[in-house]
């Protein structure tokens, strides 16, 4: 009779069928587990939750997608095998800056800007191309074999997160942690918005260093176009070579465009040892000294507009893009004798953004802005406490470091495209207010016309509450069930962007932690272990070898020697060498299978020394492999696992036992016969978490009624702790 074996294991005859049987069974969802086993009865009542981080839904996934999806669901079959209430609840992020960013492109292409378009119209068509692209996105999820609860998938802009995210803003308004207010922010000229820190890169780039004339004094700067309005010279009051001059002191000074009036200021932000050691300050266009101006009450004037043109202030340079003005501005200086040299070497970093790489602009602009300290001290007694941990460990101080370094942070962003401010904006005194209801048109405090903030939300504002956003907060019972999660899995880039921000907004409005443990992936990169880039033409797409190879030879390639926080090189002859493993499984099933039709598989037979020899090493192998999952040590446990069934199980065991089924006693075969099964069954148990598919299929194969997906993780290695 023909089998299904006698032909090679062909992933993509199996896999979407697979996945439907999953699905259809109900058991992604914790409330429609199986009646436990008695093995699995100790940890019904316990649960095991993953959120996930919600992939982007703008388009397909990527190399980095397809590794955490397959690190959560290793995580949560095994934890589900081992009896849990376990949930792992997938997402979508609306992904507000970045997708408006990929729905621009598209209009570049139809020769359309999103400038001049009705603000309505243009989400709408976010809207739905969004819509449209978060399919791609689930169907790639699905094909990865995520074993998530699709029934309780949450969008970022469904209703009930965008009323609790701003139930958020006006909770911690009225607390005084949020406020409205003129501070310096990032500015990208190119998209017409101001960023958060976080989506600022720095970027290493050589710069002309221009010494200036300045009075008395020689100043310098990689930025003269800024320097028209710098009536203010700084230096540190204990720097004895400028002891003669007070602060305050006014002198008149010979400048770009004619004479102006300086004053002294003494402050100890100056760095001594750089430069001269004593600088003009640009309060409108630079971090530092916008916050010395604020110490001292200065005056701050604009120099450079929102599109990066020159304004007025600069005379004959105004209306100039700061590129074409920086040559002629250093060239008159050179004719007024006020430039004293060149460095043509400066290296230095500049800030960027970090979706197009255009530099970015320090503007000061009317902004709400949440107040970091008080939450951030949250964050860091919770985690010095010990009730976060951090894999890896080191990752411990890199997130301490930020809480502790913290500044205010901008949540403002004038995009269409992601949750609305729900303030009003008076336009008489200017002050800004919540308005949940938006009913309110009427300034509270001076009686003027309020028009609503046209502003949206920075996208890590909503989804630094997805924890107990998703999870129905405050009333569902899912929250009282579930919350908090288990661990947070996310890549090690995240440790200063979500992170964070997870743990404060969980412990400020759900009042405690948002998960136990973080455990943070590497970047997946080129085979040559370059980041890859569609600019560098070494984009693997993951999905793509997951067709060739198969899904379960991309996930276990994707494992193995993957330490947690270590960048992966991945290239095709690593998943191809994987999908030769999974032949070898199939191989030795189609063996085992062949040569055990004949016993009773319900009852253990009597097994010889050597036969039990080999069940009692598994057993040693199952507690090791176990241990490792355990302590989130898969890479390990990935590893053993491969090695024990392709060296020991089918290059010795299965070859031995071909010898021990000749034999003439029948207890020595029946021994054989029920051992290689039983080696078989208990390796696929153990093996399932890395590569569900295949196992799957063989489980099934093997005349088992079951879901191998709800089997009780092998007995002999469940240490239930």
């Amino acid at each position: 009779m023909p089998s299904i074996f006698d032909k090679p294991y062909e992933p993509k005859e199996h896999e979407e069928n697979i996945y439907r049987i999953w699905e259809e069974s109900g058991f992604f969802n914790p409330d429609k587990l199986p009646p436990p086993t008695a093995r699995q009865a100790g940890n019904r009542e316990k649960t095991f939750t993953i959120i996930m981080p919600p992939p982007n839904a703008n388009g397909h996934l990527h190399a980095g997608h397809t590794l955490f999806i397959t690190l959560e669901d290793i995580m949560t079959r095994f934890e589900r095998m081992r009896g849990k209430k376990t949930l792992w609840i997938p997402g979508a992020d609306h992904a507000g800056f970045e997708t408006q960013i990929v729905y621009e492109r598209e209009l570049e292409k139809q020769g359309r800007s999103r400038f001049g378009m009705d603000p309505q119209k243009l989400y709408e068509e976010i809207l739905t191309f969004t819509l449209e692209n978060k399919k791609y996105m689930e169907a790639d999820v699905r094909a990865m074999g995520a074993s998530c609860d699709w029934s309780r998938e949450k969008f970022t802009l469904d209703p009930e997160i965008i009323r609790e995210t701003q139930r958020t803003f006006k909770q911690m308004f009225d607390d005084g942690l949020v406020y409205r207010g003129n501070r310096i922010i990032n500015w990208c000229q190119k998209h017409q918005t101001s960023l958060s820190d976080v989506e600022t890169e720095f970027r290493e780039q050589n710069d002309p260093f221009y010494y200036i004339k300045y009075g008395p004094f020689t100043i310098a700067t990689s930025r003269p176009e800024t320097k028209f309005g710098d009536k203010y010279v700084v230096m540190h009051p204990k720097d004895e070579r400028y002891k003669e001059y007070k602060d305050g002191q006014r002198l008149e000074v010979e400048w770009i465009n004619g004479k102006i009036t300086a004053t002294v200021i003494k402050d100890e932000a100056i760095d001594m040892a750089f430069g001269t050691g004593v600088m003009t300050i640009t309060p409108w266009h630079d971090a530092v000294d916008f916050e010395i101006a604020e110490r001292h009450g200065l005056e701050k004037e604009q120099i450079i507009d929102w599109r990066g043109k020159l304004l007025p202030v600069a005379g004959e340079f105004a209306g100039m893009k700061i590129k074409e003005a920086r040559s002629k501005i250093v060239e008159k200086l050179k004719e007024k004798g006020l430039l004293i040299k060149i460095d043509e070497n400066y290296q230095h970093n500049v800030k960027v953004c970090y979706k197009c790489e255009n530099l970015i602009e320090p503007q000061i602009k009317e902004q709400w802005f949440v107040k970091m300290k008080p939450l951030a001290k949250l964050a860091i007694d919770a985690v010095n406490d010990g009730k976060i941990k951090f894999i890896p460990e080191n990752y411990k101080k890199i997130f301490l470091y930020w809480m502790e370094n913290t500044i205010d942070w901008n949540i403002s962003r004038q995009i269409v495209w992601g949750i609305p401010i729900p303030a009003k904006l008076c336009e008489k005194c200017g002050v800004g207010f919540p308005d949940l209801e938006n009913k309110i048109n009427k300034c509270p405090k001076c009686g003027g016309e309020a028009v609503a903030d046209t502003d949206t939300f920075d996208t890590w504002f909503s989804s630094g509450q997805w924890p107990y956003l998703v999870l129905g907060y405050p009333d569902n019972k899912d929250f009282k069930t579930f919350y908090p999660t288990d661990i947070m899995e996310t890549g090690h880039d995240l440790i200063f962007r979500w992170v964070p921000r997870m743990v404060i907004f969980g412990l400020y409005r759900a009042k405690i932690i948002p998960f136990h443990t973080v455990y943070l992936h590497g970047l997946v990169n080129d085979a040559k272990g370059k980041k890859m880039s569609k600019s560098k033409g070494n984009v693997i797409n993951p999905l793509e070898l997951s067709k060739k190879y198969g899904t379960d030879a991309l996930r276990i390639g994707l494992i193995v020697g993957n330490t947690p926080g270590t960048d992966l090189a991945l290239s095709e002859d690593r998943i191809r060498g994987y999908k030769n493993f999974a032949n070898k499984i199939w191989n030795a099933t189609r063996f085992v299978l062949m040569n055990s039709s004949d016993i009773d598989r319900s009852k253990k037979p009597e097994i010889t020394v050597e036969d039990q020899k080999l069940l009692d090493e598994l057993k040693m192998i199952s507690e090791d492999v176990t241990t490792d999952m355990e302590n989130f040590r898969f890479y390990l446990a990935a590893e053993k696992l491969y090695h024990y069934f392709w060296h020991a199980f089918a290059d010795k065991i299965i070859e031995a036992s071909k010898e021990k089924i000749k034999n003439e006693d029948k207890s020595i075969i029946l021994s054989a016969k029920w051992t290689i099964f039983e080696i078989l069954s208990i390796s696929l148990k153990l093996l399932h978490p890395f590569m569900p598919f295949i196992t799957e299929k063989i489980w099934q194969e093997m005349g088992n009624k079951k879901l191998l997906m709800v089997e009780s993780w092998p007995a002999t290695a469940d240490k239930q702790k």
